[in-house]
């Protein structure tokens, strides 16, 4: 990266990413729960560039901080990526509903989360470049906009192959060219899409 990034880290246990971004480029403030966050969000949010959001903190948790921050006119559009340890799909699409950009369960490895880091802040920054989110759902067929649909539910792939009369792999490969049409990298990513699209209620 050719510049600092400002990353606000929002976590009661902070210290590895703490120290190690830093070596990626990334200038990282901390605050150990969602109170200190708005409060840092309220005197410096515009300087920073991502919020990285702990969903189990002690006095206010990441969803009560992720709604707070969205509800907030300077920093509703700042990118968050969630970290839990909690890895339900239930849970993962209402943490996008609500306005999460990505969300990234623990224990996870370090490139996992660059990559995905450096993900949002691109898309970020070429949403606030064009202003509107153009998102190619018409590329879709019928029946991967179906398969996106009740993955957004929080279906398995099991599931969703039960419910369609299909076979799992068949399932599997509707996802896979969902991903490539609408370049992105996981199921995560693409309700995220879907969901932005208004395809999913």
């Amino acid at each position: 990266m050719s510049e600092l990034t400002n990353v606000l880290l929002v976590d009661d246990n902070s210290k590895y990413l703490k120290d190690a971004l830093p070596f990626y480029g990334y200038d990282v403030k901390t605050a150990c729960d969602g109170v200190q966050a708005l409060k840092e969000l309220s005197v410096n949010g515009s300087s920073f560039d991502i919020v990285l959001l702990d969903v189990m903190m002690p006095n206010m948790n990441g969803w009560e901080t992720l709604k707070a921050i969205r509800l907030n006119e300077k920093t509703r559009d700042l990118p968050v990526i969630m970290l839990t340890a909690v890895n339900e799909d239930q849970k993962m699409i209402s943490g996008l509903k609500t306005g999460a950009d990505d969300y990234i369960v623990k224990p996870f490895i370090l490139p996992n989360l660059l990559a995905r880091m450096e993900a949002v802040l691109r898309r970020s920054r070429r949403e606030r470049k064009e202003h509107t989110c153009d998102i190619p759902l018409e590329l879709l067929t019928p029946k991967e906009k179906e398969v996106l649909q009740m993955a957004a539910k929080g279906e398995s792939n099991k599931r969703i192959a039960e419910k369609l009369f299909v076979k799992e792999v068949t399932v599997k490969s509707h996802l896979n060219s969902i991903f490539k049409k609408l370049n992105v990298e996981n199921r995560t990513q693409a309700v995220l899409l879907a969901i932005q699209a208004n395809l999913i209620n």
